[in-house]
């Protein structure tokens, strides 16, 4: 039997919009809070990782928390959560286990666009976090952990179950970028390098391949700042 158009809009309303593609110069737009917006990744994840590294541009004017980068696992749901606390704190989970880090006060005229790498290494527990090209100092967590694998990666919310759990008082309003994970530690030559928005190979979620599916209201546009 042919299905309608009209039926097929409201299917993928429903399912989200599913699609892998560069998205070089674009952002995800997260208009409102929400309870069930958000962006869905998926990466090519067969091992436990025993280190990693995570960057993306954001850019928000909210002064509440919420969650940016979501890891969850059936085990563990802040396998890897990245939570902005307020506009001058980062915390980090591992295993549910968090650090948090105070973040210096900004000088001059800058755009509001924010860029942030974050790293953590299993074998000497290290977690280092940059903004905008510049480390903060380094700290320690987890020493020895290793994270499941099987896992639901969600931008712009805080996972409180798997694949769900969404707080509205915890939901990114804003706009998202330039979103990478590698399976290690990269380097500071190479941190400075994905700043700049220079390629780093062997990444597991690339931007400019995205495997990802939206929900709810997140809408995909044009950059209005192509430098950042």
């Amino acid at each position: 039997m042919a299905i309608s158009p009209l039926c097929l809009l409201v299917l993928a309303g429903l399912l989200g919009s599913l699609a892998t593609e560069n998205l070089q110069k674009k952002v995800f737009v997260f208009p409102i809070e929400s309870n069930n917006s958000a962006v869905f990744l998926k990466a090519p994840l067969q091992q436990p990782l025993t280190g990693f590294t995570m960057c993306l541009r954001s850019y928000t004017l909210l002064s509440r928390g919420y969650g940016l980068f979501s890891y969850a696992t059936k085990r563990n749901y802040n396998e890897i959560l990245l939570y902005k606390v307020n506009p001058n704190e980062y915390r980090l989970y591992v295993g549910d286990s968090a650090v948090t880090f105070s973040l210096p006060e900004k000088q001059g005229s800058k755009s509001n666009w924010e860029h942030i790498c974050v790293s953590w290494d299993s074998a000497t527990g290290l977690v280092a976090l940059w903004v905008d090209g510049r480390p903060l100092p380094r700290t320690g967590l987890k020493k020895g952990y290793s994270i499941n694998p099987e896992a639901s990666i969600v931008l712009g919310q805080d996972q409180d179950s798997f694949g769900g759990g969404f707080e509205i008082n915890q939901s990114f309003v804003g706009e998202m970028k330039d979103v990478y994970m590698w399976g290690r530690v990269l380097t500071a030559n190479e941190v400075n390098l994905v700043w700049n928005d220079i390629r780093v190979d062997n990444c597991l979620i690339n931007w400019k391949d995205l495997d990802y599916e939206t929900r709810g209201y997140v809408v995909l546009q044009p950059s209005l700042f192509p430098r950042y």
